[in-house]
């Protein structure tokens, strides 16, 4: 993936893509500073760097929503821009109907009858649908399905 990133990059620069290259080049960054933290391996693997990529683009919508409230229309512009290029490289979204029955699943094989039960439940579904499903999204339709 770093490969490709490197490419990208190039890409936006010949084609002068100033949010293209912004937000590639803050990818870059993040993959480089995933690399070299205490304890990481040598190379960066797909499912790291899948991490990194869900972490920047929470950031980013976490970033446009803060900036539309306060009507900072220039910024939020800014920030879909290149929330748009991050999305390119994350795998591709379950939606909710998917990932309502994953949770039916795990909640049948778990024997979850409550909320109680949550523990149970949330981490075997954040690991079946790791980079596939937005945290907050499997934590409300659980809450759902158990009560």
């Amino acid at each position: 993936m770093q490969d490709q990133i490197n490419s990208d990059i190039k890409k936006a620069m010949l084609a002068r893509d100033e949010a293209g290259l912004r937000a590639l080049r803050g990818i870059k960054a993040a993959f480089l500073l995933a690399a070299t933290e205490k304890g990481a391996a040598e190379t960066l693997t797909e499912e790291k760097a899948i991490q990194v990529l869900q972490k920047l683009a929470k950031q980013r919508k976490d970033s446009l929503d803060i900036y539309t409230q306060n009507g900072r229309e220039d910024l939020a512009k800014m920030e879909k821009e290149e929330l748009e290029v991050i999305s390119r490289y994350l795998p591709a979204q379950l939606s909710e109907d998917e990932v309502r029955n994953i949770l039916k699943s795990i909640i049948a094989e778990t024997g979850a009858s409550s909320l109680a039960d949550t523990g149970k439940v949330m981490p075997l579904a954040m690991k079946q649908t790791a980079g596939k499903a937005d945290g907050k999204m499997i934590s409300a339709l659980l809450k759902e399905l158990l009560s």
